[in-house]
């Protein structure tokens, strides 16, 4: 170290090219210095989750979670399994040992979890995913005197509108219930018809299917057959056929149940200033700055609110980034006191030129140290 700066000492060119490339090399790096509200954090556990509609935390312990459990136990990489069972659904949480690759290990985890055959009919397909731990930016909420139906249906378009922005990649919403399709068959009507709940739930199930069908080749190339019978609205469902009758005539769903596009029923709820409210979250992904992400989006409210029905508004909430901004002016406030106190203090002590060179080379590194900083 002593050589070096005595080197620098009797080099003043090259302790002046060295000074500049860091002044306009920290210049230049400083707009891409990654920029986060609290740091990313790689949790190392990937999770499958399988909705169990109707069953207990008993019959999805039994039905679901031992099953995924057997399978999992012969996978590379994993350090710990953890389950949890509820009322209509359940989780296996595996930790992923801290020198293994979590996207292989999630790949081979998929891979053991599609093995498996015996689940019960009624659960849904398996969700397997890598927990993250993201950082919401900003809100933006929508709220009015309007059905929860229209708030969730503008809250889909609000989160469409910000995706379409270059600098926004990720938008989830929040406060609102998951679609449901309602089918509600009274005891009357089983009766009337020599019906059962189960012929009805098969004939239901069995509408509702998109099926591949093989290919035919032929010679301009091959043909892929698949059936596209999978149903998205209530109108659809009450249309499917539960009984031909000997005379040709057709018993529909819609004859003898009650058929309701609606939400599933769960104790989520919106409420923004005393009114109903739906929000979409809006979160940072990769290089994307706080700020930037929150002026966008602030903007996208302002010029959304001309056209918004007089019945529904939209406002900003928990807006993320002015933390960011806070500790960013406190930082340069800081070093501003700073630098004015060493040329102040050294400035009475020693010569106005030597303090004023000293109070120069703290910023100077700190440029330096971003010049490096994106390499590392």
């Amino acid at each position: 170290m002593k050589n070096a700066v005595k080197w620098m000492a009797h080099n003043h060119v090259a302790a002046t090219l060295l000074m500049f490339i860091f002044i306009i090399g920290g210049l230049l790096k400083l707009g891409s210095v990654k920029q986060e509200i609290f740091p990313e954090i790689s949790l190392d556990r990937v999770q499958v989750m399988v909705a169990y509609p109707g069953a207990g935390p008993e019959e999805v312990e039994e039905g679901i979670i031992q099953k995924i459990e057997e399978n999992l136990n012969g996978v590379d990489g994993i350090k710990q399994i953890k389950s949890s069972a509820a009322e209509g659904a359940g989780a296996v949480v595996a930790e992923i040992q801290s020198d293994y690759d979590v996207d292989q290990a999630l790949q081979d985890i998929k891979s053991e979890v599609d093995r498996i055959v015996t689940f019960p009919e009624e659960a849904e397909k398996p969700v397997i995913s890598k927990l993250l731990n993201r950082t919401e930016v900003i809100s933006v909420v929508v709220y009015g005197d309007a059905p929860e139906r229209s708030l969730r249906e503008q809250a889909e378009a609000i989160r469409d509108e910000l995706l379409a922005y270059p600098d926004i990649t990720q938008v989830d919403l929040a406060g609102v219930r998951p679609y449901e399709i309602s089918i509600e068959v009274p005891e009357e009507n089983l009766r009337r018809y020599n019906l059962t709940l189960d012929q009805v739930a098969l004939a239901v199930r069995r509408a509702s299917l998109d099926l591949p069908a093989g290919t035919i080749r032929t010679e301009g190339g091959e043909i892929l057959l698949r059936t596209k019978e999978r149903r998205y609205w209530g109108t659809e469902y009450a249309d499917i056929t539960v009984l031909t009758k000997s005379d040709g005539t057709r018993l529909k769903v819609g004859d003898i149940a009650r058929v309701r596009d609606t939400f599933e029923e769960t104790d989520v709820y919106g409420s923004f200033d005393g009114k109903p409210a739906a929000m979409a979250q809006v979160f940072r992904v990769g290089q994307q700055k706080p700020t930037e992400i929150s002026d966008r989006v602030k903007q996208y409210v302002k010029e959304k609110n001309r056209t918004m029905p007089a019945s529904l508004r939209l406002s900003i909430w928990n807006d993320m980034s002015e933390i960011f901004q806070s500790r960013k002016n406190l930082l340069i406030k800081n070093a501003l006191i700073g630098l004015t106190m060493v040329i102040i203090i050294l400035g009475l002590f020693l010569e106005i030129r030597l303090a004023l060179w000293v109070m120069l080379g703290i910023p100077i590194s700190f440029l330096g140290t971003f010049l490096m900083m994106p390499s590392l």
